[in-house]
């Protein structure tokens, strides 16, 4: 049994110890192609985060696969996955993807409505081409190229995030995913981050994370 004395000193010391915990960080990172969304290797040749100077303790929110390129959040603060990701809270994030030849308006149409994927229908969403089409630096290693076959890019804002959703969708209305860059989660964008760089969101940043109108 602790006396008094014994049970008030550890009670300071614990309040101590709470009071000197890091603040919890909601991270920002882009994240290059053939890059893992987790910090250990699985043996390929794809890199791990823990090459990228994060801090200790976070986590990613979701994923996004390794020949997957973008937006990727990091967190350490306990239950935020649940919070973004759950598709009945509606939360979009947006993706643009390079596609193979050009889709017409039928193609667009399906995207939006909703596609069939291994026996499951996709949620509706919003689809449409970019334009104008954007310029972004090359890929290393560059995209399938066939010059006889024209690319072009459009834009997908999802609410739910299935494995490998966006190629499957692409390919399910005849256009191929070469390239694929999630650019905005919520109303928070990737803007300028540089690939393989990250930096920790403001308060102000954070709230445009969890904002359900991403800006357009």
């Amino acid at each position: 049994m602790f006396s008094v004395v014994e049970c008030s000193r550890l009670w300071v010391e614990l309040r101590a110890r709470v009071s000197r915990r890091s603040p919890l960080v909601l991270i920002a990172f882009h994240k290059p192609w053939g890059v893992l969304s987790q910090f250990r290797s699985d043996g390929s040749p794809n890199r791990p985060l823990s090459e990228f100077g994060l801090p200790p303790r976070v986590y990613s929110l979701g994923r996004l696969d390794a020949d997957s390129e973008g937006l990727l959040l990091l967190s350490d603060e306990p239950g935020l996955n649940t919070r973004l990701l759950d598709p009945e809270r509606g939360h979009p994030r947006t993706y643009w993807v390079q596609v193979e030849r050009i889709p017409n308006e039928t193609a667009i149409q399906q995207l939006a409505a909703g596609v069939l994927i291994q026996g499951n229908r996709t949620r509706p969403c919003r689809a449409w081409i970019l334009d104008p089409q954007p310029t972004l630096p090359p890929r290393d290693p560059p995209i399938r190229f066939r010059k006889s076959v024209p690319d072009c890019w459009i834009a997908l804002e999802l609410n739910e995030g299935k494995n490998r959703q966006v190629r499957r969708m692409t390919a399910s209305v005849g256009h191929p995913t070469l390239r694929l860059l999630r650019v905005r989660i919520g109303a928070l964008e990737l803007g300028e981050l540089a690939a393989g760089a990250w930096r920790e969101l403001s308060a102000t940043e954070r709230r445009l994370v969890f904002s359900s109108t991403p800006r357009s």
